[in-house]
């Protein structure tokens, strides 16, 4: 009779010990703890990753503090363009006169007449008007809220200057106001934000899923598909939420869908880009283009002419601003005044897209590298077949 093996194969005795080993290890009953006192035992526990990716949080909540105060704690008219529109000789006086303010607050020109200033304003190359009563002392400022929810309160400010130089009375008329749902004018900036932290927060989270830099161009190229899927999707939900549900931005929806749908893209595929590229320092980046830097600077909460010359200057070159403006002058003043937004948007997505392609090409080619310097094997380079 044959007796039975008291000895276990082989693959169950490596488990077995391979258990115990991990147990021995991991568990916190059996870990040691690390010689050397308190300070090995921080070292221990904050790894210097750790303690990198704190520093960097820390980093973007200051950049974050000094950016909206810096942009928001005083807001003071600068250069606003506005037409002037008066008879002969009192037309030169009274923009000389606007020109001259202390601060610098307008930049006047002359126009026409009122049509003329009129469509100046709504053509976004003036953002309010002087109309002068030649027989009276009343005169008016033409303005249009909806280009930006602070415009009524710097025109209130406007023409107590302009009263003041002059010594008349100036009434405040609105020519394009927002539409009443869509409250002091702030719709579209909340849509845009809504749409640029989407792009970028969906490109992270794919990132995270499988790693910060992905390795190839094919997993890359899948990725830029399904964001340029989820860009679609994004600008048809934005623009059904401004227009059928909140009745906000009604009338546009095609217009809001094509918009949305690129402004998504370019913030998600600029991303995908930067992570691809520097990994984490990509995301902290991502962060401080358009959270840090671009809301301030989008001109949704103060128009640009409101804001401290750093943030004016840089916020219609990143997506917020950029976006920002593509909606409400589309929304409101029929296009006019887009075709910057639309190229700087433009340029995002398919920037963000090259890079996003060469970052994986480069890192394909730094891999191939290292495995023919190693070998498959870890043990040096393959060898050269004879012949």
């Amino acid at each position: 009779m044959t007796v039975p093996s008291l000895h276990a194969p082989r693959s169950v005795l490596w488990a077995i010990r391979g258990y115990m080993r991990a147990m021995s290890t991991d568990s916190p009953s059996t870990s040691a703890v690390p010689a050397g006192g308190f300070l090995a035992e921080l070292r221990d526990a904050i790894s210097f990753r750790a303690f990198g990716l704190v520093l960097g949080g820390l980093l973007i909540q200051l950049a974050f503090t000094v950016s909206y105060l810096g942009a928001f704690h005083s807001p003071t008219p600068h250069r606003i363009p506005v037409a002037v529109v008066a008879p002969g000789q009192a037309s030169a006086q009274i923009v000389a006169k606007l020109n001259g303010l202390d601060g610098d607050p307008v930049k006047a020109t002359a126009a026409a007449g009122e049509s003329t200033a009129r469509q100046r304003i709504m053509d976004r190359r003036a953002d309010a008007a002087f109309l002068f009563n030649a027989s009276g002392t009343k005169d008016t400022l033409l303005v249009a809220s909806a280009g930006g929810p602070s415009v009524s309160q710097t025109a209130s400010q406007l023409a107590q200057k302009i009263e003041a130089v002059q010594k008349r009375q100036v009434a405040v008329t609105d020519i394009q106001a927002p539409n009443s749902g869509d409250g002091r004018g702030m719709t579209s900036f909340y849509l845009v934000l809504g749409w640029v932290i989407g792009g970028y927060l969906t490109a992270t989270i794919m990132n995270m899923a499988a790693g910060s830099r992905p390795v190839n161009r094919h997993r890359i190229t899948i990725r830029l598909v399904v964001l340029g899927m989820y860009a679609i999707v994004s600008g048809v939900a934005g623009a059904v939420i401004v227009g059928p549900v909140f009745d906000a931005l009604s009338g546009h929806f095609w217009a809001l869908t094509g918009i949305g749908t690129l402004v998504v893209f370019a913030s998600a595929a600029t991303s995908l880009g930067l992570q691809t590229l520097l990994g984490m320092l990509g995301t902290g980046l991502t962060i401080l283009l358009f959270v840090v830097l671009g809301n301030p600077g989008s001109g949704g909460v103060y128009p640009s002419v409101l804001l401290p010359g750093f943030w004016s200057a840089i916020g219609q070159a990143l997506p917020p601003g950029a976006g920002t403006t593509l909606v409400r002058n589309t929304v409101y003043f029929d296009a006019h005044a887009t075709s910057v937004a639309w190229w700087v948007l433009a340029a995002y997505a398919a920037g963000g897209t090259a890079v996003a392609l060469v970052a994986a090409w480069w890192r394909e080619r730094r891999k191939a590298s290292a495995v023919s310097a190693v070998g498959p094997d870890g043990g040096g380079p393959d060898p050269v077949p004879a012949g």
